[in-house]
């Protein structure tokens, strides 16, 4: 990976070809980030830059971050994500990257929090399908027999089990999509196709590790 930056998702919409094909594309708003703070395999061990994103005042700020940006020599941002490198990081501290780091018809990944459902059962988390729904069945939505495992310990569930519990609101990435269109009027990448995130969330844009 050589490139990455980061943006605030906005929605999705379409746009046509020349063709007159309807592409659906999601828009990512991304404003220009400021490279924070570079590592290299010889100081750090393994080569990455940090970006930083987005407007906060410095009153928020806790000494020690604030401590990061001063000693950077640039102004306080709310957000600071690390990408890392697999070759020696050709940036500089203080340098500003906008959207046009990418180009139509590029190849990349994309990083956001998938949108939270809350607390989940199984059917509805993990796809399971549900019980008879007769009066005389007692297992309508419920998970079931767990299989647990009775040698060597006594019977416990197995780690890993499928079970109800929180779903989504984690990270999630989405690979190999395509860059339909750069607006540099507008900070804006239009990406072909869905991305993980609600509206107004943060997501983190890279060149894909699959490029075939």
């Amino acid at each position: 990976m050589s490139k990455a930056i980061l943006g605030k998702k906005l929605g999705m919409t379409q746009v046509f070809t020349e063709e007159g094909i309807v592409i659906p594309v999601t828009v990512v708003e991304a404003s220009p980030n400021v490279v924070v703070r570079v590592k290299t395999v010889d100081t750090d061990g393994y080569n990455s830059i940090q970006l930083g994103y987005g407007e906060i005042k410095e009153k928020h700020l806790i000494k020690p971050v604030k401590g990061q940006f001063d000693k950077a020599g640039v102004a306080p941002v709310k957000y600071l994500r690390e990408f890392r490198l697999t070759d020696m990081p050709d940036y500089t501290v203080g340098q500003t990257l906008a959207a046009d780091i990418f180009a139509g018809g590029d190849l990349v990944d994309v990083i956001g929090t998938s949108k939270g459902k809350g607390f989940a059962g199984t059917i509805k988390r993990h796809g399971f399908h549900r019980g008879p729904m007769a009066h005389g069945s007692k297992s309508h939505r419920e998970p079931g027999s767990l299989g647990p495992m009775t040698s060597g310990g006594g019977g416990k569930v197995v780690k890993g089990k499928k079970l109800p519990g929180q779903m989504g609101g984690n990270q999630a990435t989405v690979l190999h999509l395509s860059v339909v269109k750069i607006d540099m009027d507008k900070n804006l990448i239009l990406i072909k196709g869905g991305i993980p995130g609600a509206k107004g969330s943060l997501v983190m844009i890279r060149d894909t590790v699959k490029p075939r």
